[in-house]
């Protein structure tokens, strides 16, 4: 590849990038949001999160767990739990963390899960 299509494929990512962040900061005026986009938009950081982390408690190395001695399970079950019994109230998502890290721990290096 020369050089300048090296520069020019730079140039148009820097384009794109700018463009795309300021995209809403270029009306003076508010753009409308249809409303179907807008209730869509509400469940994409739960699609998101779930597309992240379900794969990585149930899967090892690109298959599934085969057993249910793996320290994932019991510590993804019990920080759910956790988070369930205290939604309302604050502090609810770190506690989540502790007590599953608390399960999570004991099990994978005292048992070797």
């Amino acid at each position: 590849m020369s050089d300048g299509w090296i520069y020019l494929t730079v140039a148009a990512l820097g384009v794109v990038t700018v463009v795309t962040r300021c995209f809403f900061f270029m009306f003076e005026q508010e753009l409308p949001f249809p409303a179907w986009a807008d209730r869509g938009l509400r469940y994409a950081p739960i699609a998101a999160l779930s597309a992240v982390i379900i794969p990585e408690i149930v899967m090892r190395q690109g298959a599934l767990i085969s057993s249910l001695a793996d320290a994932r399970i019991y510590a993804a079950t019990t920080g759910a739990a956790f988070y369930f019994w205290r939604r309302g109230q604050g502090q609810a998502v770190l506690g989540t963390i502790v007590v599953g890290m608390t399960v999570y721990l004991p099990l994978h290096i005292g048992l070797g899960w």
